[in-house]
């Protein structure tokens, strides 16, 4: 990825979440550019199935209804269960880039596949593992990429939503890869 511009902002629920990616959506900020990600609590309450049919990402649970609606707007879904965070639900560009850190081995120290896949993006090893802590804890990212000018519309954007906070990463901020 070309633009390494993000901005991430961290929700105390999928609702909150939900409203930011919708009024993001309202906005015109381009969906190819947004992801969002969240623990999958209920794997082991509730029947929970997943399943793709084409582009589209087929999910049952508790929170079928929000993931569903989520994946429609978003490009591209996944579900990984990442050792020391849980399962995860990911939707958007972040998919791709996650698969392509585990791809490229491309693990950098004290990060699990999701900091790896965040780290690749430019945001720094400190900010990835608060965000992993935030996953773990059971909030919900939502991570605009593009130009400096469509992140700071973004990140313009989310301050009138819920997020807990929301944080700008610019590449020439981020640390360098160490032993990759």
């Amino acid at each position: 990825m070309s633009e390494k511009n993000v901005v991430v902002a961290t929700f105390n629920s999928h609702t909150e979440a939900e409203a930011a990616v919708r009024e993001l959506q309202r906005s015109d900020f381009p969906m190819k550019k947004l992801s969002i990600i969240g623990k999958d609590y209920h794997t082991e309450e509730h029947v929970v199935g997943y399943y793709n049919t084409g582009d589209r990402m087929k999910y049952w649970g508790k929170l079928g209804a929000f993931w569903g609606g989520i994946w429609g707007l978003l490009f591209g879904a996944a579900f990984f269960a990442v050792p020391g965070i849980g399962p995860i639900l990911v939707g958007g560009p972040l998919v791709t880039w996650i698969i392509g850190a585990l791809e490229g081995a491309a693990v950098v120290g004290g990060v699990s596949a999701l900091g790896a896949g965040l780290f690749s993006i430019g945001i720094p090893k400190n900010s990835v593992l608060k965000y992993e802590t935030a996953i773990k804890g059971g909030k919900y990212l939502v991570i605009a990429h593009g130009t400096v000018d469509e992140v700071a519309k973004a990140k313009e954007i989310i301050e009138g939503t819920d997020a807990v906070e929301s944080t700008i990463h610019h590449a020439e901020t981020s640390e360098k890869p160490v032993g990759i």
